[in-house]
Protein backbone atom coordinates (compact mmCIF):
# COMPACT_ATOMS: atom_id res chain seq x y z
CA UNK A 1 0.00 0.00 0.00
CA UNK A 2 2.87 2.41 0.83
CA UNK A 3 4.39 1.82 -2.58
CA UNK A 4 1.18 2.93 -4.30
CA UNK A 5 0.97 6.07 -2.16
CA UNK A 6 4.61 6.94 -2.84
CA UNK A 7 4.21 6.24 -6.56
CA UNK A 8 1.05 8.37 -6.66
CA UNK A 9 2.79 11.21 -4.80
CA UNK A 10 5.74 11.08 -7.19
CA UNK A 11 3.48 11.01 -10.27
CA UNK A 12 1.54 14.01 -8.92
CA UNK A 13 4.75 15.91 -8.22
CA UNK A 14 5.96 15.23 -11.75
CA UNK A 15 2.71 16.41 -13.30
CA UNK A 16 2.61 19.62 -11.21
CA UNK A 17 6.33 20.36 -11.18
CA UNK A 18 6.68 20.39 -14.95
CA UNK A 19 9.63 19.26 -16.94
CA UNK A 20 12.33 20.62 -14.61
CA UNK A 21 11.67 17.96 -12.01
CA UNK A 22 11.21 15.25 -14.63
CA UNK A 23 14.70 16.00 -16.06
CA UNK A 24 16.42 15.68 -12.68
CA UNK A 25 18.65 12.58 -12.61
CA UNK A 26 17.59 9.79 -10.18
CA UNK A 27 20.49 10.47 -7.79
CA UNK A 28 19.40 14.08 -7.32
CA UNK A 29 15.70 13.35 -6.81
CA UNK A 30 14.35 14.76 -3.53
CA UNK A 31 13.80 12.34 -0.60
CA UNK A 32 10.54 12.17 1.34
CA UNK A 33 10.38 11.59 5.07
CA UNK A 34 9.07 8.06 4.72
CA UNK A 35 10.88 6.68 1.69
CA UNK A 36 13.20 7.55 -1.17
CA UNK A 37 11.52 8.78 -4.39
CA UNK A 38 11.74 6.46 -7.37
CA UNK A 39 12.48 7.38 -11.02
CA UNK A 40 9.43 7.63 -13.24
CA UNK A 41 10.06 4.31 -14.99
CA UNK A 42 10.09 2.45 -11.61
CA UNK A 43 7.10 4.27 -10.12
CA UNK A 44 4.59 2.23 -12.11
CA UNK A 45 5.85 -1.10 -10.73
CA UNK A 46 5.16 -1.47 -7.01
CA UNK A 47 7.88 -3.25 -5.05
CA UNK A 48 7.08 -6.62 -3.54
CA UNK A 49 6.46 -6.49 0.24
CA UNK A 50 9.24 -7.80 2.46
CA UNK A 51 6.99 -10.02 4.55
CA UNK A 52 7.91 -13.57 5.37
CA UNK A 53 6.39 -16.19 3.18
CA UNK A 54 3.09 -17.35 4.67
CA UNK A 55 2.54 -21.08 5.04
CA UNK A 56 0.11 -22.66 2.60
CA UNK A 57 -3.13 -23.89 4.09
CA UNK A 58 -6.64 -22.82 4.96
CA UNK A 59 -5.59 -20.74 7.99
CA UNK A 60 -2.85 -18.77 6.26
CA UNK A 61 -3.20 -15.05 5.63
CA UNK A 62 -1.13 -12.96 3.28
CA UNK A 63 1.86 -11.54 5.13
CA UNK A 64 1.17 -13.39 8.40
CA UNK A 65 2.89 -16.57 9.41
CA UNK A 66 0.92 -18.90 11.64
CA UNK A 67 2.69 -20.00 14.80
CA UNK A 68 4.08 -23.48 14.69
CA UNK A 69 2.04 -25.91 16.74
CA UNK A 70 4.01 -27.50 19.55
CA UNK A 71 3.50 -31.23 19.87
CA UNK A 72 1.39 -32.16 22.87
CA UNK A 73 3.70 -34.39 24.86
CA UNK A 74 1.51 -34.42 27.98
CA UNK A 75 -1.51 -36.65 27.57
CA UNK A 76 -4.65 -36.18 29.58
CA UNK A 77 -4.42 -38.18 32.83
CA UNK A 78 -6.45 -41.33 33.01
CA UNK A 79 -9.06 -41.60 35.75
CA UNK A 80 -9.50 -44.92 37.54
CA UNK A 81 -12.67 -46.95 37.20
CA UNK A 82 -15.31 -47.50 39.88
CA UNK A 83 -13.81 -48.73 43.16
CA UNK A 84 -14.03 -48.55 46.93
CA UNK A 85 -11.92 -45.70 48.32
CA UNK A 86 -12.12 -46.61 52.00
CA UNK A 87 -13.92 -45.65 55.20
CA UNK A 88 -14.03 -42.12 56.62
CA UNK A 89 -15.26 -40.80 59.94
CA UNK A 90 -17.19 -37.52 59.73
CA UNK A 91 -16.95 -35.66 63.09
CA UNK A 92 -20.11 -33.62 62.43
CA UNK A 93 -23.16 -33.60 60.20
CA UNK A 94 -22.67 -32.50 56.59
CA UNK A 95 -24.71 -32.21 53.40
CA UNK A 96 -24.30 -34.62 50.51
CA UNK A 97 -25.80 -33.34 47.27
CA UNK A 98 -28.10 -31.08 49.31
CA UNK A 99 -29.25 -33.78 51.80
CA UNK A 100 -28.12 -33.66 55.44
CA UNK A 101 -26.42 -36.72 56.93
CA UNK A 102 -25.37 -37.28 60.55
CA UNK A 103 -21.85 -37.60 61.93
CA UNK A 104 -20.41 -41.10 61.83
CA UNK A 105 -18.37 -43.58 59.77
CA UNK A 106 -19.15 -44.05 56.10
CA UNK A 107 -17.71 -46.13 53.31
CA UNK A 108 -16.79 -44.07 50.25
CA UNK A 109 -17.11 -45.59 46.80
CA UNK A 110 -15.97 -43.99 43.50
CA UNK A 111 -18.50 -44.40 40.69
CA UNK A 112 -17.93 -44.42 36.94
CA UNK A 113 -20.38 -41.48 36.57
CA UNK A 114 -18.63 -38.34 35.33
CA UNK A 115 -19.72 -35.04 36.83
CA UNK A 116 -20.13 -32.29 34.26
CA UNK A 117 -17.93 -29.54 35.70
CA UNK A 118 -18.79 -25.88 35.16
CA UNK A 119 -15.19 -24.77 35.69
CA UNK A 120 -13.19 -24.02 32.53
CA UNK A 121 -10.13 -26.16 32.16
CA UNK A 122 -11.27 -28.98 34.41
CA UNK A 123 -11.56 -32.44 32.95
CA UNK A 124 -14.81 -34.37 33.08
CA UNK A 125 -12.83 -37.58 33.52
CA UNK A 126 -11.30 -36.23 36.74
CA UNK A 127 -14.58 -34.89 38.18
CA UNK A 128 -16.65 -37.88 39.22
CA UNK A 129 -19.32 -38.88 41.72
CA UNK A 130 -18.61 -40.71 44.97
CA UNK A 131 -21.22 -42.44 47.08
CA UNK A 132 -21.25 -42.46 50.88
CA UNK A 133 -22.62 -45.73 52.24
CA UNK A 134 -23.84 -46.70 55.72
CA UNK A 135 -23.68 -50.49 55.63
CA UNK A 136 -25.01 -51.36 52.17
CA UNK A 137 -27.33 -48.34 51.84
CA UNK A 138 -26.22 -45.28 49.84
CA UNK A 139 -27.00 -42.24 52.02
CA UNK A 140 -25.74 -39.62 49.58
CA UNK A 141 -23.55 -38.68 46.63
CA UNK A 142 -21.15 -35.84 46.01
CA UNK A 143 -18.67 -34.71 43.36
CA UNK A 144 -15.05 -35.73 43.91
CA UNK A 145 -12.02 -34.09 42.30
CA UNK A 146 -9.36 -36.61 41.35
CA UNK A 147 -5.78 -35.36 41.45
CA UNK A 148 -3.57 -37.83 39.52
CA UNK A 149 -0.25 -38.94 41.03
CA UNK A 150 1.64 -36.96 38.36
CA UNK A 151 0.05 -33.70 39.60
CA UNK A 152 -0.02 -34.21 43.37
CA UNK A 153 3.04 -31.99 43.95
CA UNK A 154 1.23 -29.11 42.24
CA UNK A 155 -1.66 -29.03 44.73
CA UNK A 156 -0.19 -30.42 47.94
CA UNK A 157 0.27 -27.67 50.56
CA UNK A 158 -0.15 -29.51 53.85
CA UNK A 159 0.60 -33.08 54.91
CA UNK A 160 -1.44 -35.55 52.86
CA UNK A 161 -3.02 -38.65 54.34
CA UNK A 162 -0.83 -41.77 54.24
CA UNK A 163 -1.09 -44.11 51.27
CA UNK A 164 -4.38 -45.98 51.52
CA UNK A 165 -5.58 -43.60 54.27
CA UNK A 166 -7.88 -40.61 54.57
CA UNK A 167 -8.02 -37.27 56.31
CA UNK A 168 -11.14 -35.31 57.30
CA UNK A 169 -10.68 -31.67 58.27
CA UNK A 170 -12.79 -28.57 58.71
CA UNK A 171 -11.63 -25.85 56.37
CA UNK A 172 -10.84 -22.28 57.37
CA UNK A 173 -14.03 -20.40 58.17
CA UNK A 174 -15.76 -23.58 59.37
CA UNK A 175 -18.33 -23.78 56.56
CA UNK A 176 -16.90 -26.83 54.78
CA UNK A 177 -15.40 -30.21 55.60
CA UNK A 178 -12.79 -31.64 53.26
CA UNK A 179 -12.53 -35.39 52.87
CA UNK A 180 -9.08 -36.20 51.47
CA UNK A 181 -8.37 -39.80 50.44
CA UNK A 182 -5.02 -41.14 49.20
CA UNK A 183 -5.54 -44.29 47.15
CA UNK A 184 -3.14 -45.76 44.58
CA UNK A 185 -1.05 -42.57 44.52
CA UNK A 186 -4.05 -40.43 43.48
CA UNK A 187 -5.75 -37.91 45.76
CA UNK A 188 -9.54 -37.80 45.98
CA UNK A 189 -10.93 -34.53 47.35
CA UNK A 190 -14.56 -34.07 48.40
CA UNK A 191 -15.76 -30.75 49.85
CA UNK A 192 -18.91 -31.01 51.94
CA UNK A 193 -20.90 -28.10 53.40
CA UNK A 194 -21.82 -28.36 57.08
CA UNK A 195 -25.46 -29.19 57.75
Amino acid sequence: MKQFVIAGTLAGALAVGGTALAQTPPAAAPKTASAEAKPADQAEKPAAPRAKKAPAGENSQAGHAAPKAQPNTASEPEAPGAMALGTVRLPKGVKLDGKAIAAGSYQVRLTADEAKPDAKGSSEKLERWVEFLKGTEVVGREVVSIVPASETKLVQKDAPPPSGGSKVETLKGGDYVRVWINRGGNYYLVHLPNS
